[in-house]
């Protein structure tokens, strides 16, 4: 994969995930600011360390970036549990866990407004990333702690983890 379908189609949500139409992916991360849902799997070992995927230089949003584990779009038609793990299994191979349910809530950036579902699971076994990503490694909770704030994850990724894992 070498770039993003700027017509893919997408769900389009109100804040507590009901469908209200649908939208392409230019329309979606043009500035248009129409609400559309994501799922996101944070993925941590046995020994507590965080998997983060480096997002591919190809990217039209935050390319490069460190970002969560998995993080993709819903499809038309898809549930939330069932695109969580279409993306587990795409970006990382990872299928048979079980997630465990985080967090609800709406992230807006300058280009965009998603409904971000929130996950987390802990795997024994090491992802493998897809040629959707450009790689991936375990990070600790330090190692975190030292680049927040210095440009190396995506800003949603930084705002997601201070929510849920620095209180």
């Amino acid at each position: 994969m070498t770039s993003d379908n700027p017509d893919e189609i997408f769900p389009l949500v109100d804040e507590d995930g009901n469908i209200t139409g649908s939208a392409s992916r230019s329309e979606c991360h043009s500035g248009s600011m129409l609400l559309h849902p994501v799922v996101h799997l944070h993925v941590f070992d046995k020994s507590g360390r965080l998997y983060l995927q480096q997002r591919p230089l190809w990217k039209d949003i935050q390319p490069g970036k460190w970002d969560t584990a998995v993080g993709g779009h819903m499809d038309i038609g898809e549930t939330v549990e069932e695109a969580l793990m279409r993306e587990a299994g795409e970006e990382l191979g990872l299928t048979g866990f079980t997630p465990e349910f985080l967090c609800r809530y709406v992230f807006t950036s300058s280009r965009e407004r998603e409904l971000v579902n929130a996950f987390r699971t802990v795997t024994d076994r090491q992802p493998k990333p897809s040629d959707e990503l450009a790689g991936g490694r375990f990070w600790s909770a330090d190692e975190i702690k030292d680049a927040l704030g210095k440009d190396i994850f995506t800003p949603n990724f930084e705002q997601e983890y201070k929510r849920l894992f620095m209180n």
